[in-house]
């Protein structure tokens, strides 16, 4: 089970951290991520976490969001900084407990949580 927090509204340029707390070790096991929907459009990744692979993030984040995760507290974060308004969107995590997925791939993510609302203002 993966559940998100932090979400809120937010005035652009503004920094907000997400974090999706997992009930087991396994789902840090391989690889974890963040994912966005934006109202009227389809899902698409923001950034990912392995031990296995280098830390990826989607071009429109990269240098603005960092992911991390903490095996002590069954946690991931998405620190968020500098938003703009077109970061507006549901944001979820999700994991990939069995590395069902390559590691510059978006797919193979099994388990998700239910989503935190972002909102940010111009």
């Amino acid at each position: 089970q993966l559940v998100e927090f932090g979400g809120g509204s937010v005035q652009a340029g503004e920094s907000l951290t997400l974090t999706c707390s997992v009930s087991s070790i396994s789902s840090l096991r391989n690889r974890t991520g963040w994912f966005r929907q934006a109202p009227a459009k389809g899902r698409e990744g923001v950034a990912r976490i392995s031990r296995f692979c280098v830390v990826y993030y989607d071009t429109s984040v990269k240098g603005r969001f960092t992911i991390s995760r903490d095996k002590a507290t069954y946690t991931i974060y998405l620190q968020m900084n500098n938003l703009k308004p077109e970061d507006t969107g549901m944001y979820y995590c999700a994991s990939d407990p069995v590395g069902a997925g390559a590691c510059r791939s978006w797919e193979g993510f099994e388990f998700w949580g239910q989503g935190t609302q972002v909102i940010v203002s111009s």
